[in-house]
């Protein structure tokens, strides 16, 4: 299924509360689409979504990640967990922040460290996490 975005489009802090705001891009509606078939939370996807103005945007990486959780909720995360526990050493870029009441989300870093864009992950399986990791983020671009 393939489509463009609607011309509504919602504020960033209603896209956060519905989950969207690291599915920047619209032809990453498509894929989420390919996962969930859900036409309502599609429709939500594109209001939250810009257009790809071409290729090179989809393949902007970021110098490294905050994984940032609520130690005490990570009982209800067990995929994060297994991320943390058995897959973390392989991505030195990617620190985990333990933040009360923080739902899961990962906080992408440009090469200043300063903060580009968050992406909730309450919801994602780990193989989605290092695939998303593994696209995303700089090999060997760990200074630290």
């Amino acid at each position: 299924m393939v489509v463009s975005s609607s011309g509504e489009q919602l504020s960033s802090k209603q896209c956060e509360d519905l989950g969207f705001t690291g599915l920047a891009l619209c032809s990453d509606c498509n894929t989420f689409y390919e996962y969930v078939k859900d036409k309502e939370l599609m429709s939500d996807c594109l209001k939250c979504c810009t257009e790809d103005s071409d290729d090179s945007v989809s393949k902007i990486t970021y110098s490294g990640a905050i994984l940032e959780v609520c130690m005490r909720k990570l009982v209800f995360y067990p995929e994060i967990v297994g991320f943390i526990e058995e897959e973390k050493s392989n991505f030195p870029a990617v620190k985990v922040q333990y933040v009360f009441n923080s739902p899961p989300k990962l906080i992408m870093l440009d090469d200043e460290g300063q903060q580009k864009e968050t992406i909730r992950i309450d919801n994602w399986k780990r193989e989605h996490l290092l695939q998303f990791l593994r696209r995303k983020v700089q090999p060997n671009s760990a200074t630290s």
